[in-house]
């Protein structure tokens, strides 16, 4: 099953953490947070639309991030950006990205990220930041 999201990709940030009256709390950077609660809400009713309950049991997931390409680029360079020739280098990590995404989707697409048996996952640029994924059930036999 093929998902689009038209949010920008964020990547997880180290946990912040505070003192509390009896322990710590531990929590994500207010822009971590943000992304999850959007990605999760576009995910939901694309959930809902197609009738689907969270999938359960061995996962494979194809994701695609689609970076914003930097304003100061020259148009030859934003060409080359564009057709995949030129892929982006740069922080943040692919890892990041992974991470934030299977978090945001818990309980959502899947029932929990631990059923994610295989991951390719592709940085790319775009004039339109967005994601894509795509989860196949895999074949326990």
């Amino acid at each position: 099953m093929r998902f689009e999201f038209d949010i920008s990709p964020v990547e997880q940030a180290r946990p912040r953490a505070t003192r509390m009256r009896k322990g710590i709390r531990v929590y994500d950077p207010r822009k971590v947070a943000i992304f999850k609660q959007k990605l999760g809400m576009l995910a939901k009713q694309q959930m809902l639309d197609r009738g689907l309950e969270p999938y359960d049991g061995p996962l494979e997931v194809h994701m695609e991030f689609y970076r914003p390409i930097q304003a100061s680029i020259s148009k030859k360079e934003r060409a080359r950006r564009l057709s995949g020739v030129h892929r982006p280098t740069v922080k943040p990590d692919l890892s990041n990205y992974i991470k934030a995404l299977e978090d945001g989707l818990n309980g959502i697409i899947w029932i929990d990220d631990n059923r994610i048996v295989q991951i390719v996952a592709e940085k790319k640029y775009s004039d339109r930041p967005h994601i894509v994924i795509e989860v196949n059930k895999v074949d326990k036999g």
